[in-house]
C-alpha cells in the first residue's frame, strides 16, 4: 500500500496557516513592544513632573538656608548704656547713627536717615549686643566689631530678589538704602553664612527670625500621639476582624464602613475633632494632643485595611500546621500568623503616619493655623505643625516668607523620606527575622 503524498492544495493551506501564525505572532510582539514603550513613557513623564516640582521647590527655597550679616564697629558709648541694665539701650539707633557717621552722612532733624539705616538691620541686633555686654561688661567704652544680622529686605537684596531696576514705589528699600548696602558690600563687611535660625527658632512675624523648630517639634509630638493611639487600636481591630470575628452580616457591615471611612475627606475629621475634642471634651486648642487624636481617627481605617491585607497574605497552611500541632487559636494568631504579617503591618502603619504628617485641613479646623512663636514643652501646649506653618508662610505678604515656605516644604519632604526609610528598614528586619 503506497503512502498518499500531499497535494498542492494541502501544501498551500499549511503555508497559509503558518503565514497567519507568523503574522499573529508579529502583531502580538508589536503590541507588547508598544505596551512597554507606553509604560516607559508614563514613567518618564511622571519622573519628569516630579523632578520639575522638586526643582522648582529647591530653586525657590535654597536661598532660605543662608543669610547675610554685616560686620560693623560699634563704640559702646558709656553715656548711653546703662551698666546695670544694658538691654534697655536702643542699640539699633546707636548702630545706625555710627554707620551714618562712618559714611559721612548727616542725619536730618526728623531722624529719617537713621530710621532708614535701622531698617537694614534685624531686631535681633539689640539682643545680641545686650547679651554680649551682659557677659562682658568691660566692653562698655570700647569699640567692638559686631556681626549684625540684616533685615529680610536687605538680605533679599543680596540674594538678588530685589533689583534696582524695579521702580522705587514697588520696593521697600529706597535708593539711598541700596547705596548704603552696596557701600557695605564694597568694603567687604557683608558676608553670607548658614542660616542656623531657620532650624533652631520658632515662628516669628519677622522673616529673618522665623524658623521651623516649633513646627517640627509640634509635628513630632502630634505623630507620637497618633502612633500610640492608632497603631495598637488599628492592629487589634484588624486581628479581631480577620482572625476571630464570626462571618456574618454585622462583620460585613463593619468592613464596608471601614472601607468608606478610609475614603472620607480629611476635613470631615477636622470637623469631628473640633466638635468632639474641643467643644465637648474641652481639650486644649491647637495642641499636639488634639491634633494627634484627630489624625489617629483619620489613620485608623488605613491601618486596619493594611493589617487585614497582610494577615490575608499569610498562607492558610501556617494556621493549619499550628492548629494541628495543638496550638490554640490565640497562640496561632499571635505566635505564627501576626509575626509573618508584621512587615506589611509595619509598612502600612508607617505609611499612614507619613500621610497623616502631610495633612493640613484637619489641623486648620482645630486651631493649629494660629501664630505660635514659641516651642512647645508638652502635648497640651499650643503649637504649630509643618503643614500649617507652610500654609501660614505662603499667605504672608513679606517676600522673604515665600522662600522659607519652600524651605519648610523641603524639611517636610525630608521628614517623610526618613519615615519611609524607617518603614523599609523595619520591613527588612522583620523579613530576615522570620
Amino acid at each position: 500500500m503506497t503512502e498518499a503524498t500531499p497535494g498542492p492544495d494541502t501544501a498551500t493551506g499549511a503555508d497559509a496557516r503558518v503565514d497567519r501564525m507568523r503574522a499573529g505572532l508579529k502583531r502580538r510582539h508589536a503590541r507588547e513592544t508598544r505596551f512597554r514603550a507606553y509604560g516607559l513613557l508614563a514613567i518618564a513623564i511622571s519622573v519628569g513632573f516630579l523632578m520639575l516640582l522638586l526643582g522648582r521647590i529647591i530653586e525657590q527655597g535654597h536661598t532660605a538656608f543662608y543669610a547675610h550679616t554685616v560686620t560693623v564697629s560699634v563704640y559702646m558709648d558709656p553715656a548711653r548704656i546703662d551698666r546695670s541694665y544694658p538691654a534697655g539701650t536702643n542699640f539699633e539707633q546707636l548702630v545706625a547713627e555710627q554707620a551714618l557717621a562712618r559714611f559721612g552722612i548727616q542725619d536730618d532733624a526728623e531722624g529719617t536717615r537713621s530710621r532708614a539705616m535701622r531698617d537694614l538691620f534685624s531686631s535681633e541686633l539689640k539682643y545680641r549686643i545686650a547679651d554680649q555686654l551682659q557677659r562682658q561688661p568691660g566692653l562698655i567704652g570700647e569699640t567692638v566689631p559686631i556681626a549684625a544680622p540684616m533685615s529680610d529686605q536687605a538680605d533679599q537684596y543680596f540674594k538678588g530678589d530685589i533689583s534696582r531696576d524695579t521702580p522705587a514705589a514697588q520696593r521697600r528699600l529706597s535708593n539711598d538704602q541700596l547705596d548704603w548696602l552696596d557701600r557695605m558690600d564694597a568694603e567687604g563687611a557683608v558676608s553670607a553664612h548658614f542660616n542656623r535660625a531657620l532650624f533652631v527658632n520658632g515662628d516669628s512675624t519677622q522673616p529673618e527670625l522665623a524658623g521651623v523648630a516649633g513646627a517640627v517639634i509640634g509635628s513630632a509630638l502630634m505623630l507620637l500621639v497618633t502612633a500610640l493611639i492608632a497603631i495598637p487600636l488599628g492592629v487589634g481591630a484588624a486581628v479581631y476582624l480577620e482572625e476571630f470575628s464570626p462571618r456574618n452580616r454585622l462583620a460585613d457591615l463593619i468592613e464596608v464602613n471601614i472601607n468608606n471611612l478610609a475614603a472620607v475627606p480629611s476635613i470631615v475629621y477636622g470637623l469631628l475633632g473640633l466638635a468632639l475634642f474641643i467643644n465637648w471634651m474641652h481639650l486644649p486648642r491647637s495642641s499636639p494632643l488634639v491634633g494627634g487624636l484627630v489624625l489617629a481617627l483619620m489613620a485608623l481605617p488605613t491601618i486596619i485595611i493594611a493589617t487585614r491585607s497582610s494577615l490575608k497574605a499569610v498562607p492558610p497552611s501556617i494556621r493549619e500546621a499550628a492548629l494541628a500541632m495543638g496550638a490554640s487559636r490565640t497562640q496561632t494568631v499571635f505566635q505564627h500568623t501576626l509575626p509573618l504579617a508584621m512587615p506589611g503591618v509595619m509598612t502600612g502603619a508607617i505609611i499612614s503616619m507619613a500621610h497623616a504628617l502631610g495633612e493640613t485641613a484637619p489641623l486648620l479646623l482645630i486651631g493649629m493655623v494660629s501664630f505660635v512663636p514659641g516651642i512647645p514643652a508638652g502635648i497640651d501646649q499650643p503649637t504649630g505643625a509643618l503643614p500649617s506653618l507652610i500654609y501660614i508662610w505662603e499667605n504672608a505678604s513679606e517676600r522673604a516668607f515665600h522662600e522659607r515656605t519652600a524651605a519648610a516644604i523641603l524639611v517636610l519632604l525630608a521628614f517623610m523620606i526618613v519615615m519611609n526609610a524607617a518603614a523599609i528598614i523595619l520591613r527588612r528586619r522583620f523579613e530576615r527575622r522570620w
